[in-house]
């Protein structure tokens, strides 16, 4: 897709930018914009072959990472550190969009929910916290969703970790911007990648048309949709942004 050249960001041009679970779906794509952008990305991901295939495409930096190993993701952003420099921008992609109902939920599950959607966001911060306030500021961006705020059943979890997430951004917005260091989430809606298409042609085929009658704006978003945005929000033009959340739904959320 064609639609970085739009926007060149010069702001952009060799920031130093991390992503989590950049290996494929909308991860993939604001890997591929931010490389466009002419910064300097390297991105984690559990999923080997697809991380190593990307970074050999794009000459950047793949990092194989279990985000919920906590050790292992500190040792990843130690590394970027190491072999790219303090990070600028950080966007906390990776997730998993599961569906549960209630008198299937186990401790186990749950934990397992909250370290994936939610904990390695906060301990990512806290990695490139240090190496943002040297520079005297960065931009943080964590990646949210519509679900809570829509109040959707069958995903109590993921619910509950999108809703946390909303909520220490904005604390963090004031812990931080002291350093210069802007926090914001990217709020998507109905996104279609190949892991969502699987997931609602299994789940309910109807699904699709179904987002689009909801819509304000009848259009089927992509990743793409929300990449133009994490540029937005990781270049100079938004330095006056912070502690707030950036919806991309096509007005899914209003109705």
């Amino acid at each position: 897709m064609n639609y970085q050249h739009n926007v060149q960001y010069h702001s952009l041009k060799n920031k130093i930018v991390a992503i989590t679970g950049g290996a494929s779906g909308i991860g993939e794509e604001l890997v591929r914009a931010y490389v466009n952008q002419g910064a300097r990305v390297a991105f984690v991901d559990l999923n080997r072959e697809a991380g190593e295939k990307l970074a050999q495409e794009l000459n950047c930096l793949f990092l194989l990472c279990d985000v919920t190993n906590i050790e292992q993701l500190k040792s990843a952003f130690a590394q970027i550190a190491s072999q790219l420099g303090d990070v600028d921008i950080l966007i906390n992609n990776a997730g998993s969009d599961e569906h549960h109902q209630l008198k299937d939920l186990t401790e186990d599950y749950f934990n397992h929910s909250i370290n994936v959607n939610l904990r390695h966001q906060l301990f990512a911060i806290q990695a490139v916290v240090p190496g943002m306030t040297k520079k005297g500021g960065g931009s943080i961006i964590n990646m949210g969703s519509i679900i809570w705020m829509r109040g959707r059943p069958g995903r109590v979890c993921y619910s509950l970790s999108k809703a946390a997430i909303h909520g220490f951004t904005r604390s963090l917005s004031q812990e931080l911007g002291v350093h210069g260091i802007r926090v914001n989430s990217l709020v998507p809606g109905a996104i279609r990648t190949a892991k969502q298409d699987a997931m609602w042609a299994k789940l309910n085929p109807a699904a699709v048309s179904q987002f689009i009658e909801l819509q304000a704006l009848k259009i089927r978003l992509d990743a793409t949709h929300c990449a133009r945005l994490a540029l937005f929000l990781g270049s100079e033009e938004s330095c006056g942004c912070t502690g707030q959340d950036f919806i991309v739904d096509a007005g899914l959320s209003v109705n």
